[in-house]
């Protein structure tokens, strides 16, 4: 009778220690889950889950690992000496394809069998992180019950990691949206709006960014009575920084032109500004040219650009003198002036690569042949006239596909 009464107190002194186990592991989880509802940081949810291990559970070896880009990370350890990434990749490519929690005490690999169970976390089929975990002090009857406890745990955890990855992320892409609208407006301010069009000069421009923010440039600047200077840019590269490079330039370009800086040097100059801004990571192709109305002479320098074109007296002229792209280098080799007199009614036609580049593809693309031709029958119309048939010609010959680079064109006619 006493040995019957002993074996049911040692039933009720389980059952007590099972309960009193089973209520501190939810009052840790309950307690990870009000720190995950605050938004406490995740080192603090690592310690946190760190504490679990130890105090509740009574491990003595732990490894967390979690997946950044196709490779196992430990975010978490103590017990013996951490494993080798190389080891621990190992581990993960050895029993990832488990799926499920085992025990590796006899796992053939001394490496695995220092530990006593491997605990993945799946989202659909995809791993997300594991755990190893070791040297257990838990009674055999509550082994199984541990290892669902720590599972659950892991899923939580992992799962607020995933949301706080989730929130940066969107949180960039929103900060990447403002700035990409601010890039934006920027380059619409750098883009002039209001041309002439008078008795002495029209003046047409299309502008067409291939993405949001476009890497072509124009400017029209008046510098006095007698004369305006044109530019047509290609920052190399596209997006923000292009945006913010070619901010730069106009600045720049804007600045000397206004101290009347000749044209060579004012090149010169320009390169030097890219070049300490880009360090030579960057590059502007680009047309300058300077009109002066009474003497009816155009200076320009061509740096790396498409060549403009002057259509007069039935011929087309192709402005290509000048030098090198602007910021490749800290100085320029040479630097050379063209200079040509215009007669009434010429045109001059300046364009960026995307008018006569389509992805690679000769048959969809125009050439430059193509484009003197097209001038040549289409000289007489207006400006705007000119640009909008030019444009349908392009969209025709690429089956209307969506362009895959910028098209700029600033078109002048000198009456």
């Amino acid at each position: 009778m006493q040995k019957h009464g002993s074996s049911e107190s040692d039933a009720q002194i389980d059952i007590v220690e099972l309960l009193l186990k089973r209520q501190a592991e939810l009052n840790a989880l309950l307690e990870i889950t009000r720190a995950i509802n605050s938004n406490v940081p995740s080192q603090t949810l690592v310690e946190m889950l760190e504490m679990i291990m130890r105090n509740n559970l009574k491990v003595k070896k732990f490894r967390l690992l979690l997946l950044n880009i196709e490779e196992f990370h430990c975010v978490s350890n103590f017990g013996g000496e951490l494993e080798s990434f190389e080891d621990l990749q190992f581990i993960a490519n050895e029993l990832l394809p488990l799926k499920i929690p085992v025990n590796i005490t006899n796992h053939q690999n001394p490496i695995i069998n220092s530990f006593d169970y491997f605990i993945p976390v799946h989202h659909k089929d995809e791993a997300l992180a594991f755990v190893l975990v070791g040297k257990f002090e838990n009674d055999e009857k509550l082994l199984d019950n541990s290892v669902d406890y720590i599972q659950t745990l892991i899923n939580v955890i992992i799962v607020a990691f995933e949301n706080k990855k989730l929130f940066k992320e969107r949180l960039h892409r929103e900060r990447l949206q403002r700035e990409v609208e601010l890039a934006q407006q920027v380059q619409t301010m750098l883009i002039p709006q209001n041309l002439p069009k008078n008795i002495f000069l029209d003046v047409e421009s299309i502008y067409r960014p291939h993405q949001s923010i476009g890497g072509d440039f124009f400017d029209f600047i008046q510098i006095n009575s007698d004369e305006f200077l044109w530019c047509v840019a290609d920052v190399s590269g596209k997006g923000i920084s292009a945006a913010l490079i070619m901010a730069n330039f106009q600045a720049s370009l804007r600045a000397l032109v206004s101290l009347n800086t000749p044209l060579t040097i004012l090149i010169e100059k320009l390169n030097s500004i890219v070049f300490n801004n880009t360090k030579g990571d960057r590059f502007i192709t680009l047309f300058l040219g300077i009109y002066n109305d009474k003497t009816r002479m155009v200076k320009y320098v061509n740096a790396g650009h498409n060549a403009s074109l002057v259509i007069q007296n039935d011929k087309v002229e192709l402005l290509k003198t000048g030098t090198t792209m602007i910021g490749a280098f800290e100085e320029l080799p040479f630097v050379n002036e063209g200079v040509l007199k215009l007669e009434q009614g010429a045109i001059i036609f300046n364009y960026t690569d995307g008018i006569i580049e389509f992805d690679g593809e000769e048959e969809q693309s125009i050439s430059e042949e193509d484009l003197v031709d097209f001038l040549l029958k289409n000289k007489d119309k207006d400006l705007k006239q000119l640009h909008l048939e030019l444009i349908s010609k392009m969209d025709v010959l690429r089956d209307y596909s969506e362009a895959t680079d910028d098209i700029t064109i600033l078109s002048l006619k000198i009456h």
